[in-house]
């Protein structure tokens, strides 16, 4: 018996599937935490209860852990495609709209196509960092994984996951003074228009 009362005999038969019945309460907790809805958190579950069950996955080293994992990834997807979706709506509403349209506060075309270029460039300078460096930023910036379950998936002193995030930070910002010095500002570029009549 385990110190939380778990019966390892119990679990080695049940494996992951076994686990992630006793963590399934705390798991639930934990994506509510995290942001999800409580029918959102039991579809993340039901999703990685059957993934256990069908894919047959074990053994484990740290199953609690591993399902922590699971669920998180489980979840991010979720986020991700909730936002595409939501993406593709208002595109789809907006290119159906009739004629008469309200102002629109969107940033203007010029402004639009400025953003994408800038962030064209940012990505080549993301690609262009070593692949320990881009993967470690990827996961703390984009998929918010804390630093500390960084360094322990890959094996490397939390100091080491902040110079790999230093080395990111510093290539974009280098990148940004480029931008910043290489663009005009598009108010300008409108008054320039309005001043030569164009």
């Amino acid at each position: 018996m385990r110190e939380d009362g778990v019966d390892e005999q119990r679990l080695a038969s049940g494996g992951l599937v076994g686990t992630f019945m006793e963590s399934r309460p705390s798991l639930l907790r934990y994506l509510i935490l995290r942001g999800a809805s409580a029918d959102e958190a039991d579809d993340i579950l039901q999703e990685v209860y059957l993934k256990l069950s069908i894919d047959g996955i074990g053994p484990v080293a740290e199953p609690r852990a591993y399902l922590y994992r699971m669920a998180t990834n489980y979840f991010l997807g979720l986020r991700r495609t909730a936002g595409r979706r939501t993406r593709r709506e208002e595109d789809w509403v907006e290119a159906h709209s009739g004629e008469e349209r309200e102002v629109d506060e969107q940033p203007s075309a010029e402004t639009h196509l400025i953003a994408r270029e800038q962030l064209a460039i940012l990505q080549r300078v993301l690609d262009g960092l070593p692949d320990r460096t881009r993967v470690i930023f990827r996961r703390f910036r984009v998929d918010g994984e804390p630093q500390r379950q960084i360094a322990d998936d890959i094996g490397i002193s939390v100091s080491a996951v902040e110079k790999h995030l230093a080395r990111a930070y510093e290539a974009i910002s280098a990148a940004k003074l480029r931008l910043d010095g290489d663009r005009s500002d598009p108010r300008h570029l409108r008054g320039e228009r309005g001043r030569h009549g164009i």
